[in-house]
């Protein structure tokens, strides 16, 4: 079995060319012929799934814990709705492992406060603990150590109802917002999506609400006559002793905190929270903060028919995806600049026509995405204009670099009827994207210079990533967009080109950020490397087509598993699939490669599994949000990413061509 393009699984009939993967009769000319015909089912299928508006966006999915505190959040407001608790318990009890527990990427291993917040959330939707998939999930929980094992932010939605006490949490005073930006620890120290999340949990923190649980939870405690143990504590001569003793001062000054500059602190935190709310009622285009905003909100007394409430509450039914069978699908964030821009190289580097009507639709619709009011980046840099794209429909107040870097790519390469328009975009994009450099020569994702060594040690933040460093992938896009612009001679692209090479690890691949993961970034490093001038007898890139060499899977595919960010053995490693083999090739190609056999096997892999609609199947998680602790996968990946690589292979690199006339594509 494997899966089908929602996700879940179901028999998939894949298009072959004739033998396997080892079949020494297929030959380089067999493989391009069926890599031309590939790239013309794949243009059609991708065309055929073009919103009328000019934007494409694939599901984004990520794991139960979404679906479970949407009910939560429902729950903790009164608004629980009997047709929503139904359809998300069906994709819930859907997601559950055999052995009872759920997992947070697909094939992964089984995880415990995912599946305490699955089992809450059926308990919720009526299903008794002692049904068999209910025991079995509870029975695993207490083996591992019960609710008290379980990360902060599941055991802050237990607090809520009860489950848990607010004493034995970790404290987070809202008189952080009172921190000024030179601090440590104030609120601009965090990544975006984790300062989002932060503010309105400094008035959860402080308010400590309780709300009647509707049943107890005892069968999760590994002693319900104990339900909360004391925290081991660490070395006082380590950090997270230090942080641990600063936990406990924290809780001590909760209990003598003056009142009304508590008051004023949480006055301090709404402000800051309404003022980014999106024109959608969103925060920040992701779901997390939305629903802490909401329930920060409430517990100063905004109504639910407040305007600032019911936009909030309606943006979050957008989150939300109806399956066929009927079950209810929340996504954490939704992609559509993202995808779009993808889809836009992919099908332009595949020979679609650069002024065909959907690109020019898509460009059209990109242009009215684009950002040009200051957000919270402009904190650490308060001298550079706007301008850039953001990931999602709405979020004016953070703008992606990674983004940006990639719809400039996309928008050089479709001949618009308004040129100029097109120009003063790009130029007000690349022109904020080098602003955001960071010191080090490095690009983040969205803010410069967010690498505090603080907020990731505060006991609070076991939820992933808190900080947004520099990356080698979002730096290699940025580095060639930067040469598709004519300059990578630029110093701010020499000092990228210098960074990335000295972050190049010493098997010869990249770390990745924000897709999984060596292969990834790899895949993003080497076509920048070459763009900005390095030639392809480059020892770093010779090192680099030597790594994809030999992590290539026998079937001539490439797969890396989300386990690679643990266990070094996972490197290069996991199941063969359709994204991940199409970054190997854009490195490969890229590197001159296109005779290797390495390269012909990767490709022959991509005609092999492609679907008679155009399409591949791909149910394993290959981006990430934190890599290993939230897992991604964007459902239209398995289709830009392969498309591109076929693209190329057939009709070779259009930034080569661009270089060498500069007149454009």
């Amino acid at each position: 079995m494997t899966a089908t393009t929602d996700g879940s699984t179901g028999a998939a009939h894949p298009r072959t060319v004739p033998g396997d993967p080892t079949d020494t009769t297929i030959t380089a000319d067999d493989v391009l012929v069926a890599a031309r015909r590939a790239a013309e089912r794949s243009v059609e299928h991708l065309l055929g799934r073009q919103d009328e508006q000019g934007w494409w966006k694939g599901d984004l999915a990520t794991n139960v814990t979404m679906d479970a505190e949407d009910l939560l959040l429902r729950q903790f407001l009164g608004i629980q709705d009997p047709d929503i608790l139904e359809a998300a318990a069906l994709f819930v009890r859907g997601e559950q492992l055999g052995d009872g527990t759920w997992a947070t990427f697909y094939g992964g291993p089984s995880d415990l406060s995912a599946t305490i917040e699955a089992y809450v959330a059926l308990r919720l939707a009526g299903d008794r603990p002692d049904e068999p998939h209910m025991a079995r999930a509870a029975a695993w929980v207490r083996d591992q150590g019960g609710i008290a094992a379980s990360r902060v932010f599941t055991r802050i939605w237990l607090a809520l109802f009860g489950w848990w006490k607010w004493d034995d949490l970790p404290e987070l005073p809202p008189e952080l917002m009172f921190f000024p930006s030179w601090v440590p620890l104030n609120i601009y120290d965090f990544g975006c999506w984790a300062r989002q999340t932060i503010v309105p949990l400094t008035i959860v923190s402080a308010k400590r609400p309780v709300r009647p649980a509707p049943f107890s939870l005892d069968e999760l405690h590994t002693d319900p006559s104990r339900p909360n143990p004391p925290v081991r504590k660490a070395s006082p001569v380590s950090w997270d002793g230090v942080f641990q003793r600063l936990d406990k001062a924290l809780h001590l000054y909760h209990r003598v905190a003056p009142r009304r500059l508590r008051r004023i602190a949480m006055n301090a935190a709404a402000r800051w929270i309404i003022e980014r709310q999106e024109s959608d009622g969103c925060w920040g285009g992701i779901q997390p903060p939305a629903v802490y905003s909401v329930i920060a909100l409430h517990l100063l007394g905004y109504d639910l028919d407040h305007p600032v409430m019911r936009a909030g509450l309606a943006s979050l039914d957008r989150f939300a995806v109806r399956r066929p069978d009927g079950a209810r699908m929340i996504e954490a964030c939704q992609s559509p600049v993202w995808d779009t821009c993808l889809a836009v190289i992919a099908l332009a580097d595949a020979g679609v026509s650069p002024d065909h009507p959907a690109l020019v639709k898509a460009a059209d619709w990109m242009l009215a995405e684009e950002i040009v009011r200051p957000g919270d980046w402009a904190v650490r840099r308060p001298q550079l204009q706007p301008g850039g794209w953001a990931f999602e429909f709405h979020n004016d107040n953070y703008p992606d670099i990674d983004d940006t870097a990639e719809v400039v790519l996309a928008l050089r390469r479709v001949r618009h009827p308004e040129p100029a328009r097109v120009e003063s975009a790009i130029e007000r994009g690349v022109r904020w994207t080098v602003g955001m450099q960071s010191r080090g020569g490095a690009w983040g994702a969205f803010d410069a210079d967010n690498t505090s060594p603080f907020p990731n040690r505060l006991p609070f933040c076991d939820f992933g990533e808190v900080i947004d460093p520099p990356s080698a992938d979002v730096t290699g896009h940025v580095v060639e967009m930067m040469a598709y612009e004519g300059r990578a001679g630029d110093p701010s692209a020499r000092r990228g080109v210098e960074w990335l090479l000295a972050e190049q690890d010493a098997s010869g691949a990249w770390f990745g950020r924000w897709g999984v993961n060596y292969v990834y970034g790899t895949g993003s490093v080497v076509p920048a490397l070459i763009a900005a001038g390095l030639p392809a007898s480059h020892l770093a890139v010779r090192r680099a087509v030597a790594w994809l060499d030999s992590v290539q899977n026998d079937d001539g595919g490439w797969g890396e598993d989300l386990r690679s960010y643990q266990d070094s053995k996972w490197i290069g490693r996991g199941e063969s699939t359709a994204s991940q083999t199409a970054w190997a090739l854009l490195a490969l190609l890229a590197a001159g490669e296109r005779e290797n056999p390495a390269t012909v096997r990767g490709i022959n892999f991509l005609t092999r599994t492609q679907q008679e609609d155009g399409s591949w199947d791909e149910p394993y998680f290959t981006g990430t949000g934190f890599p290993w602790d939230f897992s991604i996968n964007y459902h239209l990946y398995r289709q830009v990413f392969p498309l591109t690589a076929l693209g190329r292979y057939v009709h070779g690199d259009p930034l080569a061509a661009r270089v060498a006339s500069p007149a454009g594509i």
